[in-house]
């Protein structure tokens, strides 16, 4: 990450590009041919977002340097989602910029709580607590998929105790599996097909001492769920790909299991209830919405 050419008592200003996480690694090459420094790729691994971000010595600076930049993205053919957002930083160290997009959370006897409040956060006695050191990777759970998901799994947890294998299928940072084994569950296993993820989930697991109590693989839909029977399997995943390997998703669910599906826009509930209620015919079906996203939360009878 390549660090802002400041001024001391300037004010800072920030640049803020979605794209796709696909052409990341493009991009990144881009920005190093180019040599300016203030532009950095930012990256939520379980949301499966990412941006350009650039923070710069002032607002003109700021937005002559994306005038440069913007065109050299179309060459690549790398398209900006949304609006770009533009606001200033005001004094703040520009390290710690992105600390204000990320808070903890709580679920249940769950939280979610950043590093950098590990000294002045206070536990509930019977609570448990995942640390969070976002950085480029690990992301906070701050996105609605994320949080519909754990919901689901603290529900589960309380309702019929933490027992049986927990499966989280495209763990990303590995942030559902982990939550998983602080909750009590002691056969929790993740993968993804993204090797870097597994990576990021094992080190993360690492930081927070429960590298005994959650494995991490690489591997896709197929060959993760290959002979494998979950009692909660998760999967937060973009709703093309979840309809596309419904047959597998409800396979890997053990009877009385219950399979919990998230990544699937509000606006597309509707068809990925019907390719599931279709696969898992004689389930039980629930979903929420949260913002723009939703949820899919199936129960497979025990006979």
């Amino acid at each position: 990450m390549r660090g802002p050419e400041t001024v001391e008592g300037m004010e800072l200003f920030e640049i803020k590009a979605e794209i796709s996480p696909a052409v990341t690694n493009g991009v990144d090459d881009l920005l190093l041919e180019l040599g300016v420094g203030g532009w950095s790729i930012l990256e939520d691994a379980i949301a499966k977002r990412a941006w350009v971000v650039g923070i710069f010595e002032g607002e003109n600076v700021a937005k002559a340097r994306w005038a440069l930049l913007e065109p050299l993205l179309t060459n690549l053919e790398v398209a900006v989602i949304g609006k770009v957002e533009e606001r200033p930083l005001g004094d703040q160290d520009w390290k710690d910029s992105y600390k204000i997009h990320f808070h903890a959370w709580r679920f249940g006897r769950l939280h979610w709580v950043p590093v950098w409040e590990r000294s002045t956060f206070v536990l509930p006695a019977g609570d448990a607590v995942l640390w969070l050191d976002p950085g480029l990777a690990f992301g906070t759970g701050n996105h609605e998929t994320t949080r519909l998901c754990v919901e689901r799994l603290v529900e589960i947890a309380e309702q019929q105790k933490p027992v049986g294998r927990v499966i989280d299928a495209g763990c990303g940072s590995g942030i559902l599996a982990l939550s998983a084994a602080l909750l009590g569950f002691r056969d929790v296993v993740g993968f993804d097909l993204d090797a870097e993820a597994v990576r990021v989930s094992k080190e993360n697991a690492a930081l927070n001492k429960l590298t005994a109590h959650a494995e991490f693989f690489t591997g896709d839909l197929i060959s993760g769920l290959a002979g494998c029977q979950a009692d909660v399997l998760l999967a937060n995943i973009q709703a093309d790909v979840l309809m596309r390997f419904a047959g597998e998703l409800v396979a890997a669910v053990r009877p009385g299991g219950h399979l919990v599906l998230s990544g699937i826009l509000a606006a597309e509930l509707g068809a990925v209830r019907a390719v599931f209620a279709k696969a898992a015919m004689g389930w039980t079906i629930d979903s929420r919405v949260m913002g723009e996203w939703s949820d899919l939360a199936l129960k497979r009878p025990l006979i």
